[in-house]
């Protein structure tokens, strides 16, 4: 198992854990290596019968156990009801037990009435491969292809294929399992819109006209991706001053992982072209930064910007009273030109914002220009942003 940014709060905490995080992200293997006195996989059909039929099982095991005891329950939104064993055993046990538990679809549990355990347990989010956690061995053209899957990342020459099955099992099959889509036939042409539009701002209104599917259905759709923790939303930025200028308050929905998206797409098998590396990019810089969020836990808020004028930044990290507006440049050279949305932006948030400018691109090594915008190589503002408050 390869270290994750996660995993030493998850063992050596003393509170119970609630680990959220899609399919094949590495739940399991982390939760495996923590040696638990008990492991119950509900992803195993054989122990997920076994527990909806008889939930007082779970009670029954865990008492057996000498304390201090680790239970770990995988997947616990295949049987949410068993929460509620779970909070009567963490009352009684007064610091003696211990239990982390992994989900992959908050909207079930939510749907199924689950309690989730308020004050009892700590929230957890496990991601896709972060570059801090790959260190020196990031391979950029795979990584922008294949994506962060850790399963998939690190794979031989089947990691295409293995991507291909992820996709077709696990998002078009699975996910139209749950019943949040009644009409199939539609469900899969919004996700083959839906990887196209993944990163840009989006018009539901268009998305609407161009798939022939209502606009409310693909609001739900969007929902149920962001519920099962396949998709982040990246909402309008609001400026906190009045201002004459208008802001276009359309959000922008990205899938969790690159090569999740260019899997839909059916372009994950061969080297890309100089035309999807700047978009594929652009998410995958978004994306590194939300895993990074999650991993240590910095509370940050994100936005973007984009004027009526057309200046666009690509993301706004909202740290404290301190905002970090990042524009993505697949490029190695940066030019002034680079720098029009950030200044239009610095224009907006005036001088009562704390604004720091940043373009990361994939140049070698960092560059100010004169209106204040910071140039950063993309590894390095990773790696800033890793020890910012």
């Amino acid at each position: 198992m390869r270290d994750r940014l996660v995993a030493s709060r998850v063992a050596s905490g003393r509170t119970s854990v609630l680990l959220l995080g899609p399919r094949q992200v590495g739940k399991s293997t982390l939760c495996r290596a923590l040696d638990p006195s008990l492991y119950v996989d509900l992803a195993d059909e054989r122990e997920f019968l076994s527990y909806a039929k008889d939930p007082g099982k779970l009670r029954r095991e865990v008492e057996a156990l000498p304390p201090p005891a680790l239970v770990v329950i995988d997947e616990i939104q295949r049987v949410p009801s068993l929460l509620n064993t779970v909070q009567s055993l963490l009352d009684r046990a007064r610091g003696r037990l211990r239990f982390v538990l992994t989900g992959s679809s908050a909207r079930k549990l939510r749907r199924g009435g689950a309690n989730l355990l308020p004050g009892r347990v700590i929230l957890e989010r496990l991601d896709p491969l972060s570059t801090l956690e790959i260190g020196d061995a990031l391979d950029f053209e795979r990584a922008l292809r294949l994506g962060m899957l850790p399963g998939i990342y690190w794979a031989d020459d089947e990691a295409a294929e293995i991507l291909a099955t992820y996709v077709e099992v696990y998002l078009r099959e699975e996910i139209q399992a749950e019943g949040a889509a009644r009409d199939l036939g539609s469900y899969a042409r919004f996700l083959d819109v839906m990887a196209l539009a993944s990163g840009q701002w989006l018009n539901y209104a268009k998305l609407s006209s161009d798939t022939e599917i209502p606009k409310e259905t693909i609001r739900r759709f969007v929902q149920v991706l962001e519920d099962t923790l396949l998709a982040f939303r990246i909402p309008a930025f609001v400026p906190r001053i009045r201002s004459s200028r208008r802001v276009l308050q359309r959000e922008r929905v990205l899938l969790f992982d690159v090569g999740v998206r260019n899997a839909l797409l059916g372009i994950h098998r061969h080297p890309l072209s100089p035309d999807q590396i700047g978009p594929l990019f652009e998410q995958w810089v978004i994306l590194q930064v939300v895993y990074l969020n999650h991993a240590l836990r910095k509370g940050w808020r994100f936005s973007s910007y984009r004027s009526e004028g057309g200046a666009e930044v690509d993301l706004i990290i909202e740290a404290g009273r301190e905002l970090i507006a990042v524009e993505v440049k697949a490029g190695r050279t940066v030019s002034l030109s680079d720098t029009r949305g950030l200044v239009s932006l610095g224009d907006l948030v005036g001088t009562k914002g704390r604004l720091r400018k940043w373009i990361v691109f994939r140049g070698e090594r960092r560059q100010r220009f004169d209106n204040g915008v910071e140039a950063w190589p993309v590894l390095e503002a990773l790696e800033a942003l890793r020890f910012h408050i």
